[in-house]
This record gives structure tokens, C-alpha cells and sequence, in this order.
């Protein structure tokens, strides 16, 4: 045995010829649920469609006001959360709006972007604006109002509920945009003076 010990440490030794390279760290896989949705229809001033992943709970603190709510979504630990507002007074918008605005802009010193799209449904006579927030440590990545010029104002804010780093949420904030889009693109306002 002594006489191969140096023969099994040339070998030993000859037989390693790439250096050491250590595996990149890895993420959790993400798993994405077939989409299907449910309508949302109480006594709201307004229904819509959302998925079953997602459960509506009435925002119940001190400070909510009538027909607030959060779409949750557990298996994402993320919230569209939704605020509602009656139009009293034409001059009501123009503060809906502005109120709107500023909070998405308050998302500037994280943001990298933030784009608007116009949401423009006269049909169902649906009105607003889509704001996307980029950036990779922006609180909120999705915002958006939209109203019937008249007598309805609803408001919704993405946040997830973990420390903000959107490049690894990226595949769930494009799966959540999806949904969103739909909701709004099945929006309808119950109840409305015509």
C-alpha cells in the first residue's frame, strides 16, 4: 500500500485541473396560478371582476370611509388597496385628482420612471389614469384612479407586504398588472345617476 500512496497523490493531484466556481445564489420559484376570476358584486357603489386568488376584506379601521377595501393576496403577501369616493360637486374631482397624482409622485426619490396611461372607457363610462412606478425599491409599482366624471372616484395602490426589491418581485408585479387590468377593464359603477 505505501508503494501506491504516491502514485494516488500524483493522480489525486493531476486529476483536478479546473479551478472552483461557486453556484450562483439562487430565488424562491415563484409559483403563478391559472387565471380565473370571480365577479365582485355587494352593496358597493361599484363592481368588478377580480381573481380567486385574491379575497376583498372591507377596510374596517376608525379612519376608512364607506365602501374602502383591500384585494389581498396571500400567496403574493401583496394589497391593491382600494379608496372610493362620492362626487359631490364637480370641483370634488379636480382634488380627487390632484390627491391621486401626489401620491404617486411621493414614489420619486425611489422611482427610475413612473409612465401614464390613460384609461378611457366610454361604454361604461370609465375615466382615469394608470400609473406604472419603476424602480427597484419603489413602496408601490402599480397606481391608478379612475371615475365616471360624475359621481363616482375610486382610487387603488399596489404594495406587498416585504422589503421592496421589485427586480425579484418582477414576475409577480407582471402577473398582479394582468389582474389589475382586468379589474378595471370590468369595472362598472352600480347605482349611477345617468
Amino acid at each position: 500500500m505505501k508503494k501506491y500512496l504516491p502514485f494516488i497523490a500524483l493522480l489525486l493531484l493531476f486529476s483536478c485541473q479546473g479551478g472552483y466556481s461557486p453556484k450562483p445564489r439562487g430565488f424562491f420559484r415563484i409559483h403563478l396560478p391559472e387565471k380565473e376570476y370571480v365577479r365582485f358584486e355587494t352593496s358597493f357603489p361599484y363592481s368588478f371582476e377580480y381573481p380567486v386568488y385574491g379575497e376583498f376584506v372591507s377596510d374596517e379601521r376608525p379612519s376608512a370611509e364607506p365602501y374602502w377595501g383591500d384585494l389581498v393576496f396571500p400567496d403574493f403577501k401583496g394589497a391593491l388597496h382600494l379608496s372610493y369616493k362620492r362626487v359631490n360637486h364637480p370641483a370634488d374631482l379636480a382634488v380627487f385628482f390632484e390627491d391621486a397624482r401626489s401620491f404617486a409622485q411621493k414614489h420619486i426619490p425611489k422611482a427610475t420612471a413612473i409612465t401614464e396611461e390613460m384609461i378611457r372607457d366610454d361604454e361604461r363610462r370609465v375615466y382615469g389614469i394608470l400609473y406604472e412606478i419603476k424602480g427597484a425599491e419603489a413602496a408601490s409599482t402599480l397606481q391608478f384612479y379612475v371615475t365616471d366624471s360624475l359621481n363616482h372616484f375610486l382610487r387603488g395602490a399596489l404594495y406587498f407586504n416585504v422589503s421592496p426589491n421589485n427586480d425579484s418581485l418582477a414576475p409577480v408585479i407582471d402577473f398582479l398588472e394582468e389582474d389589475i387590468r382586468h379589474m378595471i377593464g370590468t369595472l362598472n359603477w352600480e347605482n349611477s345617476l345617468r
